[in-house]
């Protein structure tokens, strides 16, 4: 069905997200004055959103004398960890790909610890009392077109013969329709391992958690070269950093390093917020914290929040040709405007309900639409990105991977 772009006018463009700009109502937090003297640390850290700020924590837990510095050039969380849509994925829905590529055991093992990484960040979020509305309840995978009808037909056939089948639930259109109701859908499967969670107040309170830990934190600290030696080397425009480990934590930024070039593609990820209408949510049925995707290549992805809100996003948008990210990335009207008439289109009870922020901004994609960590350089260095949108999840077993690497 083609898109019928809204005629109303649109949310203005915020500069930031909304759960950024709520994260730092409810709490600024410490200021973190930028880098402006030369330092020597055991690991500097390029990147203040969820890969590196993870990395950081296991690092911490792991050896708490350990001196790590983390530098962001704009804030923690200021990234795709402060804008996404804060769904928190395993990587059950990847089970098909992952036995094609590493077999059965090996493949159910990851799935395995993506489940525990959901389980992790909800104790975390509990144990440092950050209020950030973790909701484990599931996710559905619906269809909302005929054309898409059974599309998980191979995957629940090959769950069922690895015996791992009760992770999923197998939804006709009725079924799903007393569940959340909408007159686009034509099924569903709904994954029983998922969560959603504030993606903004969550990394401002891992932010929080470093301070105190005494992990140095440089903000608006741009770099403006890096040299992959033994010590390695950040030099930023008033001061240095030398250590002995760095990890490259860049997400979609991470395109512009020329290594990185040929797996990491930028693309554009939308969100449009309703204002609260708690209920319509209620007359539709949608009143747990579950997150609902579709089957389009550019994904729809959908949550609520518990005020009644719906955030609405629209994936995989290519707003340029450019290069190098620019400013169109963070608000592409057009984008927007698609993301609200889809809206409408797939919950019309609230199309009178008005759209109050709309954002977006890059995202790291990779052509296996899958994360990759690894070490680079003189075995010093190492990396994690290519979360291609799903990366709330994957990115604390990926600081658990990489704080494992350094460690030895």
């Amino acid at each position: 069905m083609p898109h019928e772009p809204s005629t109303r006018s649109l949310p203005p463009d915020a500069g930031r997200s909304w759960w950024l700009r709520d994260a730092l109502a409810h709490d600024a937090g410490e200021p973190a004055a930028p880098l402006r003297t030369d330092a020597r640390v055991d690991v500097v850290i390029l990147g203040g959103g969820y890969t590196g700020m993870w990395t950081a924590l296991h690092l911490t837990d792991l050896d708490p004398a350990i001196e790590v510095a983390i530098v962001e050039q704009d804030i923690c969380g200021g990234g795709a960890s402060g804008r996404n849509g804060g769904f928190v994925n395993s990587f059950w829905g990847d089970l098909h790909y992952l036995v094609e590529r590493f077999g059965d055991d090996p493949a159910i093992e990851l799935c395995e610890a993506g489940e525990d990484s959901i389980r992790s960040i909800g104790r975390f979020l509990d144990q440092h009392d950050i209020d950030a509305w973790f909701r484990a309840d599931g996710e559905y995978v619906v269809s909302a077109s005929e054309g898409q009808v059974g599309r998980w037909g191979e995957d629940l056939a090959l769950a069922e013969e690895l015996g791992v089948s009760q992770h999923f639930q197998v939804l006709d259109p009725e079924e799903m329709r007393a569940r959340i109701f909408s007159p686009v859908f034509h099924g569903a499967v709904h994954r029983k391992v998922g969560a959603t969670v504030h993606p903004a107040r969550l990394a401002r309170g891992m932010r929080r958690v470093l301070m105190e830990r005494g992990v140095r934190i440089y903000e608006d600290t741009p770099v403006t070269r890096f040299g992959a030696g033994t010590p390695a080397l950040v030099e930023t425009p008033a001061g240095t950093i030398r250590a002995e480990s760095a990890v490259v934590a860049l997400n979609a930024w991470a395109h512009h390093w020329k290594q990185f070039r040929r797996t990491v593609v930028v693309r554009g990820s939308y969100i449009v917020l309703t204002a609260p209408a708690p209920e319509q949510l209620e007359a539709i049925g949608w009143t747990d914290g579950s997150g609902l995707a579709d089957m389009r290549s550019a994904v729809h992805y959908i949550r609520t929040t518990p005020d009644g809100r719906i955030a609405f996003g629209v994936g995989g948008m290519q707003p340029n040709l450019a290069r190098r990210i620019g400013p169109r990335f963070a608000y592409d009207e057009g984008a927007v405007r698609i993301a609200v008439a889809d809206l409408h289109r797939m919950f019309p009870g609230f199309a009178d309900v008005p759209v109050e922020a709309a954002w977006g901004g890059p995202i790291d994609v990779s052509g296996h639409h899958l994360p990759t960590f690894g070490t680079i350089g003189r075995g010093n260095v190492h990396f994690g990105h290519g979360y291609t949108g799903n990366g709330v999840g994957p990115a604390h077993l990926g600081g658990r991977i990489i704080a494992n690497r350094i460690l030895g």
